[in-house]
């Protein structure tokens, strides 16, 4: 029986493929709000939390948890390290890979150093959400000022709030993502023209290690394309799918 969040397809008769969709940082599933009822067209919908644990590997294995026995899988800037973490840890289960607005490079020492200052000034301030700058910094420069977008993403945020903000700022990608070689699942690979967050380049390496991946650009697109760009990427994730062999 498929958990309680599964979405039913909207076409009846046929034998859709349950899709399992990983957040990113500080996100909840309202990532997927403007792409669910396209999705459900799809397959099944099933919705990863990755709110409560410290480490990637830990999410990916509370994922596997409650997923169905196979399932296309798709992830979201953090939730793309969690995909690769499920794909070391039972590709088996993978028909098929998405990786969107994500990358495969550890963190530098720099960036673990940030990442543990942030964590202890948030242990002793109170939780308000993100900041100006973190908001800014994860859409396109034209929507910097849209308070609609803007409030979509604090609302998360909160909703998630303080205890989830630092199990995921622990989650430290500190170590080093072997294995994109060893994928032998359909891959798409998603990033976007403005993305300030993970760049082109980053997606680029991926494409170039993981044998037949399908590799595509959005452009005049922020970090958030799940809500930025939602019926391009919708396009792109239904093209790929009906390429899949049945």
């Amino acid at each position: 029986m498929p958990p309680a969040n599964a979405a039913t397809p909207a076409a009846e008769g046929s034998a859709p493929k349950d899709l399992l969709l990983l957040p990113g940082f500080m996100l909840t599933e309202a990532l997927w709000d403007d792409m669910r009822d396209g999705l459900s067209r799809l397959g099944r919908c099933h919705f990863g939390d990755l709110s409560r644990d410290d480490s990637i590997a830990s999410m990916a294995a509370r994922v596997l948890e409650t997923a169905p026995p196979r399932f296309v899988l798709f992830g979201f800037s953090m939730g793309g390290f969690v995909a690769q973490q499920i794909m070391r840890q039972a590709p088996e289960r993978v028909i098929a890979l998405a990786l969107l607005n994500t990358s495969s490079r550890p963190q530098t020492p720099q960036e673990v150093a940030r990442h543990l200052a942030q964590i202890e000034l948030a242990r002793n301030i109170p939780y308000k959400g993100l900041t100006s700058r973190a908001l800014a910094s994860s859409v396109h420069p034209s929507r910097r000022d849209d308070t609609v977008l803007r409030g979509r993403l604090q609302a998360m945020a909160l909703k998630n709030g303080k205890e989830v903000f630092l199990r995921q700022m622990g989650a430290l990608r500190s170590d080093q993502p072997a294995g994109l070689e060893r994928i032998r699942c359909p891959t798409l690979i998603v990033s976007s023209s403005d993305d300030a967050l993970r760049s082109i380049a980053e997606s680029e390496y991926m494409a170039r290690r993981i044998a037949g991946s399908r590799m595509v650009i959005v452009p005049d697109c922020g970090h958030m394309t799940p809500l930025e760009k939602p019926d391009e990427l919708l396009a792109i994730i239904a093209q790929w799918l009906a390429q899949l062999p049945a």
